[in-house]
Formats: structure tokens, sequence, C-alpha cells
């Protein structure tokens, strides 16, 4: 790739897609986006790919992103990690003071053992909130 002249263009290009996708768009979660960048970038590589470099390589290389993406999702980062949407109506549990009494009712409730909460939307009309709760796969079992 060292051979190849990319110009600012094209570099604009990429980063205006990016833009587009990422401002433009319905909210795409941080792990899609990831996913996507390394889909284009492995679509640049292969495209710039010249005759210096032979397909057994460029297959390997392919492999490699790939098996190394795979590995650092399941055997290293998430460690099983899932998320589940919920809509709660106790939002004077939802202020951070509150945040270990907002799990603990909602392991009581949901019978999972949750890790973590986000709150991703609050409807004061309704005194309802949008959550998103994490927990590991093997607790619901």
């Amino acid at each position: 790739l060292d051979s190849v002249k990319l110009q600012l263009g094209f570099a604009l290009g990429l980063f205006a897609i990016f833009g587009i996708i990422r401002y433009r768009t319905d909210p795409i979660p941080i792990k899609e986006m990831t996913y996507l960048f390394l889909v284009i970038g492995v679509s640049v590589v292969n495209a710039l790919a010249n005759k210096k470099i032979s397909h057994a390589e460029l297959v390997f290389a392919n492999l490699m992103i790939v098996f190394v993406t795979f590995g650092m999702e399941r055997i290293w980062l998430l460690k099983g990690e899932s998320r589940k949407n919920v809509i709660y109506e106790k939002i004077e549990l939802i202020v951070p003071e509150r945040r270990e009494e907002l799990i603990a009712d909602l392991k009581e409730r949901t019978g999972i053992d949750i890790i973590r909460v986000e709150v991703r939307r609050i409807d004061f009309l309704k005194d309802t909130a949008n959550l998103r709760i994490f927990y590991y796969e093997d607790s619901t079992k």
C-alpha cells in the first residue's frame, strides 16, 4: 500500500461518508460503527492491493482481521455481555444518587443479575424512562 498515492480528496471523501453516517442517520451503536469501519477498511485494502501481493497473502490478512476481531469481542472484551431495553416507570430512581436502588429494583423485577444500567430517554409526561440494562448471558440460566 506504500506505493499507492492517495489523494486528499479520497481521504476527505471517506471522512465525509463517516460523518454522514454518524450524524445524519439514526444513532448507530459504537460497536456497529466499528464493524462498519472494519468492513470499509478491509475493502479499501483489498481494492488497493496490487500485483506484488498474492491472493493468498490477501486472504490471510483478511482472515487475521476477522479472527482477531472475533477473538477480541467474544473472548477478551465482552465476556458474554448482553443488553435489553426496558421501559421503567419509577423515574425517581433514575438519578445518579439512587443508582444502586434502581439496579436492585430492576434485578427484583426482571430476575436478571444486572451489572449496569444506561438511561436512554426520559418521558416526564408519562413518567417513564427508557433504560438499557446490561447483564452476562449465563446469569439468566
